[in-house]
């Protein structure tokens, strides 16, 4: 029974912290050369869609063209309209749009904390709960978030290892 022991000594993670690792893992995929963001949208501790920040599909990204909000010293959090990259959370919903998911009441997992844009997407879509461990520039989303009743909670960065058994 040596793994019994291993497995006792391992703490396992949270929900929260579950799947916010998910997050941070989609967040591998971004194109973005400023931000590296992942969603994970759950509910009933499945997983619904996933969405990270980049260029419309079947666009030239800005790894390959470069940024053009750097170029034009753009600071981060303002005039979101001047970017190539889809926001994660977006993403994640229009994933589920796509394929006929229903997202109401669902957990949205995210690396950073939502623009308003973002925000107002989250809002429509019904999405009852908002999880981060990051913050982003834009704080805008606070206020909307309390007067619709999302719930946001904001966790310490998780453990960035992965504990397995051998």
């Amino acid at each position: 029974m040596k793994n019994q022991s291993k497995i006792n000594k391992t703490k396992r993670p949270s929900w929260d912290e579950y799947f916010m690792k998910l997050a941070l893992l989609v967040a591998e995929r971004s194109t973005c050369r400023r931000h590296h963001i992942g969603t994970v949208l759950v509910r009933d501790k499945k997983i619904l869609t996933t969405g990270y920040n980049g260029a419309a599909s079947g666009t030239k990204d800005c790894l390959e063209l470069g940024c053009l909000r750097e170029k034009m010293k753009i600071p981060s959090g303002t005039r979101h309209e001047i970017c190539r990259a889809i926001h994660a959370e977006q993403n994640a919903i229009i994933q589920a749009g796509l394929h006929g998911i229903s997202i109401e009441n669902a957990t949205i997992y995210c690396t950073h904390s939502p623009c308003i844009l973002c925000a107002k997407m989250i809002v429509n879509a019904k999405i009852s709960r908002f999880v981060t461990c990051g913050e982003y520039a834009d704080k805008s989303f606070k206020p909307l978030f309390k007067e619709t009743g999302i719930k946001f909670v904001k966790i310490k960065m998780p453990k960035l290892s992965i504990t397995t058994l051998e």
